[in-house]
């Protein structure tokens, strides 16, 4: 018996042991965390068994994934960049609103984010090329290029609508390349471009953006439409430009003192901190949060922060330090492959799931803008479940598939 199980959980036994505690606290908390959507619908198990199924589908998809041998996943670069272009086309012209951008496409009754499935295409790509021009000393030049011919579409295709995404696989990109051994004199020219290129975007949205932080986000219909009339094309192309600006201002202004807090304008951050410094040692216990109720996204962008209400700063620092060994486990797998492709793909879709994860806990404690980043693997989501899912399975098939540095002992 624990051999046919062994079959089925192959590769890393601590990367399947961090992927089972986060998925269980998924389930605990999202159930929690689901309250607004119970109230909803009338439909109190709905939600969660929706979410679990998506989650028991993630786990099919990662041990597919896992036995699928490391070297075939250069096969589908070429497929996985051609889908990657014309879904990001696709929902700029043709995609779904949610949360005034357009950021998901409905296909046979289905709905999926195109960015989810470009983050790990373009980590793909990047860990390919990597390991196809590296050298004695280092990466060869021109790996830098063919590395930004590849990233900058995409991250422009991904930013119009989803800015944080973009600059998550940005930085991700970035990091690769510093593991990969691009020349620094290369990586040094290209952080001081972006350090312009974002003081630039910054002026740009405070410029073009409206403030709605304040009172002037009390207009009229009137007034919106002839705001809508008078819109450039620079405008039309940043039209999220109002809610970037809102949450540059939102973050960037001193903290009122608690009793002049407002909780209809700031409702989001107000209700985070609120259940984080009503969380203790311990918290509250699963299941009885109370800013579930307030949070919009309490399930999705800041579910950590009913997590630590729910399970206190132990629970806090146990999800941290789960994400922290998935990091760890990934790099150790990466220092034992012979090769350097599957090194760079394990490393590549470490950082992602782990960045991404910093962020979302970054946000809910108050330590950076709100970015609208869900906690890998935790949040409740559709496609980005199953793909996380699935980066999970190609990095224990490369622990299980790529071959191992002779002077390594097993």
């Amino acid at each position: 018996m624990n051999k046919k199980i062994g079959n089925i959980f192959k590769g890393d036994k601590v990367i399947w042991m961090v992927f089972f505690f986060l998925c269980m606290i998924s389930l605990v908390e999202v159930f929690s965390a689901s309250s607004g959507l119970t109230y909803k619908s009338q439909n109190y198990i709905g939600p969660i068994v929706y979410h679990a199924g998506m989650i028991a589908f993630g786990a099919v998809i990662a041990i597919f994934t896992l036995n699928i041998p490391c070297r075939y996943f250069k096969l589908m670069t070429p497929f996985l960049m051609l889908i990657s272009a014309f879904t990001l086309l696709w929902v700029l012209i043709g995609g779904q609103t949610i949360n005034g951008a357009n950021r998901v496409i409905s296909l046979f009754g289905f709905t999926f984010q195109p960015s989810e499935i470009a983050k790990g295409t373009i980590v793909l790509a990047v860990a390919q090329i990597l390991a196809a021009m590296q050298r004695e000393n280092g990466a060869d030049r021109q790996a830098f290029k063919w590395i930004l011919w590849i990233t900058i579409p995409t991250c422009f295709l991904i930013g119009l609508e989803n800015l944080s995404t973009a600059a998550l696989l940005f930085a991700v990109v970035f990091l690769m390349m510093f593991i990969g051994l691009v020349p620094m004199r290369q990586l040094g020219k290209l952080a001081g471009i972006i350090a312009f290129l974002g003081i630039t975007a910054v002026s740009m949205v405070l410029i073009v953006g409206h403030d709605t932080t304040g009172e002037n986000q009390e207009l009229t219909k009137v007034e919106k439409v002839e705001k809508g009339k008078k819109k450039s094309a620079v405008e039309k192309l940043l039209h999220r430009a109002d809610t970037w600006k809102g949450r540059i201002l939102n973050f960037g202004k001193e903290a009122p003192l608690p009793q002049d807090y407002d909780l209809d304008k700031d409702a989001q951050v107000a209700h985070a901190n609120i259940s984080i410094v009503s969380s203790g040692i311990v918290g509250k216990g699963p299941g009885q949060s109370t800013e579930r109720d307030f949070l919009a996204q309490a399930f999705s962008d800041f579910i950590y922060a009913i997590i630590i209400e729910e399970l206190g700063i132990v629970g806090a620092f146990f999800v941290m330090f789960l994400y922290i060994i998935l990091l760890y486990r990934c790099a150790r797998i990466a220092s034992r492959c012979e090769n350097n492709f599957p090194a760079f793909l394990a490393m590549g879709l470490g950082l992602l799931l782990v960045i991404q994860a910093t962020f979302n806990m970054m946000v809910a404690v108050g330590l950076a803008p709100v970015t609208g980043q869900p906690l890998p693997l935790i949040s409740k989501g559709g496609t980005s479940t199953i793909i996380n899912c699935a980066y999970i399975g190609a990095i224990l098939s490369v622990s299980r598939s790529a071959k191992v540095k002779k002077d390594i002992k097993e």
